[in-house]
């Protein structure tokens, strides 16, 4: 049928294998972004694991240097100068991952990590570098000058090339030949997970840096077992409770808490009750975690003996300490699970309980609270500015005990006007703008709220301004849009807003958005 028209079926037909071809092109997007997202989670559990060998190395190198100082207290002071510029370098990174995933509502669904939008803005100004920018590059040069500087002759190379950052003048070569920033080439216009995964790929390349720097320092001497320096202190006294005005008898100890000092059994009693391993204790590296309740209010002790094996022979260590329980305060607690206010509106969890008493016998009161269960209230503040909770009920011994709080009544603070989620002042193509959605948000809000837009003005230089029902552009706005020029500002303004489930409580006003249109 070439050249000639095509009929109805055979448009559609056409339609369609587009429309395949386009969800085909988004999976594999999402993929791709769900692949870093498992790659950036499997380097993060491999940089925790590195951690803790890696401390195991330096404690053992700490031991060698308190066994031979002329040998090992040179390798043993760069060793924690390394620990310590590579923590510092680790921590700052960590920092930097935290402000990236800091909107992120789930850290895990990475396919929505699609945006590069937050390096771009703190790494980029234009054509120059952002504070943020000249911060990560000065990172990355200090820590590899620094540490090249402490490791082994044969290790300077290894750390040079694992942080190098283009040529002498900071240029990659691109495949087309081209030179480019080193860090415009590996941060600028990157989904936000692959920047995400790049930043945990160089956390360890700071690990391994380390661990190799640590290694070479022990020159290949290290052992499995590096107990020596696994010590821990406890505060010990005869009792766990003091009157005022009391002498305290209690003294420090310390103690090893290797796998070298595992009690192999225990035999113990709780005021002469016989406890069961693994239901009411359970050994562990450096003795015995205990897993009884506190019990009733009183002194209890805990007696019997604990097992360790040393030289292939049992030795016991005689245990006997107590401790004592005390009685929950007879006061109220009357706690916002959120904030220290309450916002008209919306409805306030709360938390209302008095210990020693039931939360089915506890009593609260206020305007606008109901029970939802348990210890668990609903407060929804009507008019005024503050608004009093009381709560009262009875202890066993029959004394009552009420107490009350005072509540202070905020309105929801103004919505921020948003557009595909960004705010303030965006760049945009003409046709992106033609399907964006218009929206409204709450910055820094302690609810999470269903905010809906019902219309908005619309206004194009040298147009007039377009009254627009709904969350995107209809067609008379759309004819406006065609006239506007590369570079024009275009406003979107009076954004009515609502809050889907209390559609009757009026926002205040919904700030503007400006659209730079950049074709």
């Amino acid at each position: 049928m070439a050249g000639g028209k095509q009929s109805p079926r055979q448009k559609m037909v056409n339609l369609m294998y587009l429309v395949f071809i386009c969800m085909l092109a988004l999976n594999m997007s999402k993929e791709v972004l769900a692949a870093f997202g498992l790659m950036n989670e499997k380097m993060e559990v491999s940089n925790k694991k590195s951690t803790d060998n890696n401390m195991a190395f330096l404690e053992s190198l700490g031991t060698k240097a308190s066994e031979d100082a002329a040998k090992y207290a040179k390798d043993y002071k760069n060793a924690q100068k390394v620990q310590q510029l590579s923590q510092e370098y680790y921590d700052y990174l960590e920092g930097l991952k935290a402000e990236m995933t800091k909107g992120v509502e789930d850290p895990t669904d990475y396919q929505v990590m699609d945006k590069s939008d937050y390096l771009d803005q703190k790494f980029f100004s234009g054509d120059n570098l952002a504070e943020g920018g000249k911060e990560f590059m000065k990172r990355i040069t200090d820590y590899r000058s620094q540490i090249a500087q402490l490791v082994p002759e044969r290790l300077k190379g290894a750390v040079v090339a694992r942080f190098e950052t283009g040529d002498a003048n900071g240029k990659v070569v691109k495949k087309d030949k081209t030179k480019q920033d080193w860090i415009n080439y590996q941060y600028e216009s990157f989904p936000l997970i692959a920047s995400l995964t790049k930043i945990t790929a160089l956390q360890s390349d700071i690990k391994s840096t380390e661990e190799d720097a640590l290694k070479a320092m022990l020159e290949g001497n290290l052992t499995d077992q590096v107990s020596l320096k696994n010590f821990k202190t406890s505060l010990f006294g005869s009792k766990t409770a003091f009157y005022s005005g009391e002498a305290y008898d209690g003294k420090i100890v310390i103690s090893k808490t290797d796998n070298s000092s595992t009690p192999i059994r225990a035999e113990l009693t709780l005021d002469g009750r016989k406890l069961k391993e693994n239901t009411d204790y359970k050994l562990e590296a450096g003795g015995v975690k205990m897993l009884i309740s506190a019990g009733n209010p009183g002194d209890h002790v805990v007696a019997g003996t604990l097992f360790f094996m040393q030289d292939g022979t049992e030795v016991p260590v005689e245990v006997n300490n107590s401790f004592a329980t005390i009685s929950k305060p007879s006061a109220a607690l009357i706690a916002a699970d959120k904030m220290n206010v309450v916002y008209r509106g919306v409805p306030n969890p709360m938390t209302i309980s008095i210990p020693g008493i039931p939360n089915n016998k506890v009593r609260a009161s206020a305007p606008g609270l109901k029970p939802v269960s348990g210890s668990k209230y609903v407060m929804t503040p009507g008019s005024g500015r503050t608004v009093k909770i009381t709560a009262s009920g009875t202890l066993p011994d029959g004394k009552p005990v009420s107490s009350s709080s005072d509540f202070r009544i905020k309105d929801i603070p103004s919505p921020t006007g948003s557009i595909r989620g960004e705010t303030g002042s965006v760049k945009m193509p003409r046709a992106n703008l033609e399907v964006s959605t218009i929206g409204a948000i709450l910055d820094d809000f302690d609810f999470d709220l269903n905010i809906g837009v019902s219309g908005f003005s619309f206004k194009v230089p040298g147009q007039p301004t377009i009254r627009v029902n709904g969350r995107k552009l209809d067609g008379r706005a759309k004819s406006a849009l065609k006239r506007a020029k590369r570079g024009d500002m275009v406003q979107i303004f009076n954004i009515q807003a609502y809050i889907t489930n209390n559609k009757s409580y009026r926002l205040k006003k919904v700030s503007s958005v400006l659209v730079e249109i950049t074709n």
